[in-house]
């Protein structure tokens, strides 16, 4: 039975087990649906310390204000799941929004924001083990590659075993990668041609297998160069959204163009769609969805 979100704390106080028996009973589908496309919503940034949106450095802080956006993101037609860390998935479990939606695990989270390590990006969310016993759809890790960062060498190796953890449960796995650097201590993200030509190189190759592998990518700087970019790969992939910014309708027209090249397959977005620049969640998520 499903609860309100007032409820939340006491349920996780007293029946701890609870959490187990909603995943237990989820009610589940395939990953691609009837449509062939895939819109997903994105919340695993607090998780990292990433809590700013737009000019609200504490934007995605408030959890219940998060959770209500996300039950209706969820609500939208045309959305096919979410992906989170642990401890927001299972409130949307026990608050019983997950049914015949793709659940995706946030596998790797260490890499804090704004912290010096950052580019370590260890694997502090969800297991491979974890995803399958939850009986979860997918999972999901990040891959910045910082030449000149240490730190990258070690999520790399970390990235490959998680590769072959899920590949060996039969699990897709999202992989998120950016060539990165740091600008005046602030780690940046390369969206060049080049670079993301390389970021889908680099991460098509890792494990021992690519057969459960998918990208997760951003939009080039210049459109027009997106689909040489992911003439690097065979793989399925899906746009990510990025950051807010004030010229949503500008981002829309990026994802338009790039959602007609024949290995992209879907969205997943966050923080564009849960607290729009302008206009409530209904209107961004319908108006995202129907860019597919």
């Amino acid at each position: 039975m499903s609860i309100s979100i007032p409820d939340l704390a006491s349920v996780r106080a007293r029946h701890p087990e609870a959490v187990a028996e909603a995943a237990a009973r989820r009610v589940r589908r395939p990953l691609i649906g009837d449509s062939g496309r895939l819109m997903i919503v994105a919340a695993d940034h607090p998780a990292r310390g990433a809590l700013r949106v737009g000019g609200r450095p504490l934007a995605m802080a408030n959890r219940a204000d998060l959770l209500e956006r996300l039950c209706i993101a969820l609500s939208r037609p045309g959305v096919d799941g979410v992906l989170a860390t642990a401890d927001i998935l299972e409130d949307l479990l026990l608050l019983g929004v997950l049914d015949g939606k793709v659940v995706m695990g946030s596998m790797n989270r260490g890499g804090l924001a704004g912290a010096s390590f950052e580019m370590d990006d260890r694997f502090t969310g969800h297991r491979a083990e974890d995803i399958e016993r939850l009986r979860f759809d997918a999972g999901k890790l990040l891959l910045r590659v910082d030449y000149d960062d240490p730190g990258s060498l070690r999520t790399l190796e970390a990235a490959a075993r998680a590769v072959d953890d899920m590949a060996a449960r039969r699990l897709p796995l999202f992989v998120e990668p950016f060539i990165s650097r740091r600008a005046e201590g602030k780690v940046c993200n390369d969206l060049s041609l080049g670079a993301v030509t390389r970021s889908i190189a680099i991460a098509s190759g890792l494990g021992g297998t690519s057969a459960y592998t998918w990208l997760k990518l951003p939009v080039t700087e210049d459109p027009d160069d997106m689909a040489e970019a992911l003439g690097a790969s065979t793989l399925p992939a899906v746009l990510l959204g990025g950051e807010v910014g004030e010229d949503q309708e500008g981002a829309y027209e990026k994802w338009r163009k790039a959602l007609r090249l024949p290995t992209v397959q879907g969205m997943v977005v966050g923080r564009s769609l849960l607290y729009p620049a302008d206009g409530s969640v209904e209107t961004a998520v319908d108006t995202a969805v129907g860019l597919l």
